[in-house]
């Protein structure tokens, strides 16, 4: 018997769907609605789909603006739909005659079924019949009728051709009909057995897969409705028909394997753009501008959104409105954020209003350190405040700077005067500096740091200098002081280091065990100090001044880092000369 079964390959993908205005969706449901027999129902829920889309859209664009212009997001109420009244006209005309269709469709079908049936039961009698040319004529009929009767149920369908096949074959082979007949009848079968092989293979090159697939149904059908063929070439024949039969389905089913591809590659794309989205923290953005970076940068993403094509289809919906929800917040957010900003500046105000009020009390004052102080705090509260609205912020900042400049415009006239006492400063404090050189380096060194201390105090006792000696004077003052510093450390860590010895000496046969605590004391000390060192050492690598206050502080660090050395070194000193006075005793 012939394996003459219909090969088919379901899929529950579909082709990427048109984008269609609204208009156009109704004008398309217009030409179907007249035709509903024509209509797929594949079609019509795309075009459903489509515009209940374009519409969600429309809603979230009025909101969207709504919610810009500053309106409050519980209020909003989208406008009415005027073209959705036609739409749902239109659907429920092709719902309902389809929905009749389909009724009679049915019927029809087992209509169908119990003819076929019929049919089978009367050519099982006809394979005891005895008239065998009367018998064959009828058969013909019952053929001829049986191809006449197409559509019957879905599920009845492979058993009741089989039933058909096997009753045709029996009435050939039971009845041994005429030979030259039967012959006859397998050599027109074959021709058009062959001539539906040659249209399948014709249709393996087909470009348009998915009409080739459809047009293999049909050969299908009339493949299973043409008769049975010679016994030795039933299987060949229908080899050929099944291979180029393969080869349509492998194409079409390739086919939505690449759309299924492309639909991950799409929903891969836009989970990405949702994570980015969703990745927003709103807590970290402070500015207008910010926020217009923030907005400009979701708009890119929304319009690349646009270019990329359906994802599968259970996830496109999803994946749509996850993307709408991180939009939704984020412009949620800057809204928030907007209103805040607009009762923060107003807060913002009040207090620079506050300022210009201490300021203008403070502008007649002639109290000129006190009152700079207080000004300059008052400054540096300004800018600490925040905006205000554009509107209002530069004439808040006028009387406010008005204030300000009036005092220290009148503080100047008043220092003016000081310009002479500041050059007597400065020829006071370059004499300074000149009995500090002129002291003799073989001064005894408690002699002459009583000197340089008493040098000292007057130094700081000694007034302002003008502004533009001040650093050349203080840097010469500090390099003859440095040198005195490093002299003196040098002549008394000497000092101590012997005293130490001496003090070692004295108390190294007193059987205490005194000399060896001494010696973890200073192991202890010194690692204090090379931990203390390796911390200013690590600071000053962080530290990058560029005012002139700065670098006087760095070179104070650094002086004290020297310091720190010389302490290490005398330490270590101290450390060796117990080494070397218990090596002794050994």
């Amino acid at each position: 018997m012939e394996s003459e079964n219909l090969i088919e390959q379901t899929s529950n993908e579909t082709p990427e769907k048109k984008a269609y205005t609204k208009q156009e969706i109704i004008a398309r449901l217009e030409e179907l609605s007249k035709e509903p027999e024509k209509a797929e129902r594949q079609e019509v829920e795309s075009l459903k789909q489509s515009y209940y889309k374009l519409r969600k859209s429309e809603v979230e664009k009025e909101k969207a603006a709504f919610l810009e212009a500053g309106g409050d997001e519980n209020e909003f109420k989208p406008s009415q739909d005027a073209d959705e009244p036609e739409f749902k006209r239109l659907m429920g005309i092709i719902r309902e005659e389809r929905n009749k269709l389909n009724a009679e469709l049915e019927r029809q079908k087992e209509e169908n079924l119990e003819k076929k049936t019929a049919i089978i039961n009367r050519i099982k009698e006809l394979t005891e019949a005895e008239d065998v040319n009367k018998a064959y004529n009828e058969f013909k009929q019952l053929r001829d009728e049986w191809n006449s009767i197409k559509l019957v149920p879905a599920t009845k369908s492979n058993e009741l051709w089989k039933n058909y096949q096997h009753y045709v074959e029996q009435f050939y082979d039971l009845l041994k009909i005429n030979n030259e007949l039967r012959s006859y009848d397998f050599k027109k079968n074959l021709e058009l057995k062959q001539s539906l092989c040659d249209v399948a293979e014709r249709l393996t090159t087909e470009s348009d897969v998915v009409s080739a697939f459809h047009q293999l149904q049909n050969l299908h059908q009339e493949y299973r409705e043409t008769g049975p063929v010679a016994p030795e070439l039933r299987e060949e024949i229908w080899a050929r028909f099944k291979a180029a039969s393969t080869i349509i389905n492998k194409r079409y089913q390739q086919h939505f394997e690449e759309i299924k591809e492309k639909e991950q590659k799409a929903l891969d794309e836009k989970t990405v753009i949702c994570e980015i989205v969703e990745s927003i923290n709103a807590a970290e953005i402070k500015t207008y501008a910010d926020w217009d970076a923030k907005t400009a940068e979701v708009i890119a993403l929304q319009a690349k959104w646009k270019t990329i094509g359906f994802a599968p289809q259970k996830m496109n919906q999803k994946i749509y409105d996850r993307f709408r929800e991180a939009c939704n917040l984020f412009f949620k957010n800057k809204g928030d954020f907007y209103k805040g900003m607009k009762e923060q500046m107003s807060a913002n105000l009040a207090k620079k209003v506050e300022l210009c009020e201490k300021a203008e009390s403070l502008k007649d004052s002639t109290d000129w350190k006190a009152t700079s102080e207080a000004l300059a705090a008052l400054q540096k509260e300004w800018k600490e405040i925040g905006p205000v609205a554009r509107k209002q912020s530069e004439a808040v900042w006028k009387r406010f700077i008005d204030a300000c400049d009036y005092f220290f415009e009148q503080r100047n006239k008043v220092n003016k005067s000081q310009k002479s006492v500041e050059r007597t400063n400065l020829a006071a404090k370059k004499g300074i500096i000149d009995e500090m050189k002129a002291i003799p380096e073989d001064t005894d060194p408690e002699e002459a740091i009583e000197k340089i201390k008493e040098l000292q105090q007057r130094w700081n006792d000694t007034g302002h200098v003008p502004f533009k000696d001040k650093d050349k004077v203080y840097k010469e003052y500090r390099e003859v002081a440095d040198h005195w510093y490093d002299l003196l450390r040098k002549t008394v860590s000497e000092k101590r280091l012997s005293s130490f010895k001496a003090n070692m000496a004295a108390r190294g046969n007193d059987g205490t065990g005194s000399v060896h605590r001494e010696k973890d004391r200073l192991l202890r000390q010194r690692d204090n100090m090379r931990n203390e060192l390796k911390t200013y050492e690590n600071n000053l690598t962080f530290l990058n001044f560029t005012s002139k206050d700065g670098n006087a502080l760095l070179a104070e660090i650094n002086r004290k880092v020297e310091k720190l050395k010389d302490d290490i070194r005398l330490v270590e000193d101290k450390i060796k000369a117990i080494d070397e006075m218990e090596a002794q005793q050994d």
